[in-house]
């Protein structure tokens, strides 16, 4: 989604702290001297039409705590996401390469995305609260309870074009590093409506819900059960009249040590995975829509999450732990119906 308000959530404060050739810190990195970059492996065919022969995998900022939850902000040309330990909220500029604070304290925010009307939502960690950043900058308290709970950590969320806001909100901390607060309610998935303003609990069935997103078609909705024994699952709902999921499955067993986290969907609606832990795991996978192993990307650090960014959602943005990664591709990020 592309809107043309330039001054997007005014009024937030935006303090450039550093740009990218400067910051020094994070594991180790060498970007590939050659091309094609030998830090990304096809599996499969169809993965390398998505892919540029002369564009390598680029650091563009480091230094940062833990990074998560990044979206693209089309009207400032930047991408927005979360030091979740930094307790900030990060902008990172794509024409300039300047890495600046939008918004701190952030209450240890986590997942971000962005509605219909280009506002930025907002799960906190440390209130239990998702959020809604209007336009001049004000901020409203979208769900902070559910049946006279309060919620425990909302973790990664997603808008429909409906409107409706999806969330994920395991139980996960709490400590001092990420807002250290009670945690009291069940692990659910949550649908927050525009209209009656109230929160549905769409899925109670999850053990450790995190990365969530819809296919292209926004018929089915990914969800990564990240505490799932002895191995992390993503599954599969069928979404049902547009408010409801039917028909859990398994869509993919990560295996023996594998770690999704955060996911987006292309186009093509295929699968791109945050992806750790541990050498040779570390990156994203990527997955067809049968959950077959198309490709990877290894990165020296764990990837949390992702977005498609740039102004033709053609440009892989990975928050991987302390770092944003980088990857110009020739594919685009589904785009809202």
């Amino acid at each position: 989604m592309e809107l043309s308000r330039r001054n997007i959530i005014a009024g937030a404060s935006v303090a450039v702290v550093a740009t990218a050739a400067t910051r020094v810190l994070g594991a180790e990195f060498v970007p590939s001297q050659r091309f094609p970059d030998p830090a990304i492996e096809i599996l499969d065919p169809k993965f390398g039409t998505y892919l540029i022969a002369q564009t390598a995998v680029e650091r563009v900022a480091t230094g940062i705590l833990w990074a998560e939850g990044p979206v693209w902000v089309g009207d400032m040309g930047a991408v927005l996401f979360s030091d979740v330990q930094g307790n900030a909220l990060m902008k990172w500029d794509e024409a300039t390469g300047q890495l600046g604070t939008y918004r701190k304290p952030s209450n240890y925010s986590n997942g971000n995305a962005r509605d219909r009307q280009g506002r930025l939502i907002t799960c906190e960690h440390q209130t239990n609260r998702v959020t809604r950043t209007e336009l001049d900058g004000s901020i409203t308290v979208l769900a902070d309870s559910f049946e006279g709970k309060p919620l425990n950590s909302p973790n990664d969320i997603v808008c429909k074009s409906d409107g409706s806001i999806w969330f994920t909100d395991p139980a996960f901390g709490p400590n001092f590093l990420e807002g250290s607060h009670a945690l009291t309610s069940p692990m659910r998935v949550y649908r927050w409506d525009p209209e009656t303003k109230k929160l549905a609990a769409v899925a109670d069935d999850i053990i450790g819900p995190n990365g969530l997103a819809f296919s292209p078609d926004e018929k089915v909705l990914y969800v990564v059960e990240a505490r799932s024994m002895p191995t992390r699952h993503i599954l599969a709902y069928d979404v049902v009249g547009g408010t409801k999921l039917a028909n859990r499955r398994v869509f993919l067993d990560a295996g023996p040590g594998g770690t999704p986290d955060g996911l987006r969907i292309d186009i093509d609606g295929n699968l791109w995975c945050g992806w750790g832990m541990g050498a040779g795991l570390d990156g994203v996978h990527i997955y067809n829509p049968q959950a077959k192993l198309i490709g990877r990307i290894r990165l020296p650090e764990r990837c949390a999450n992702l977005c498609f960014a740039g102004p033709n959602r053609n440009r892989l943005i990975m928050t991987a732990s302390t770092s944003l990664y980088s990857l110009k591709l020739n594919t685009q990020g589904a785009k809202l119906l």
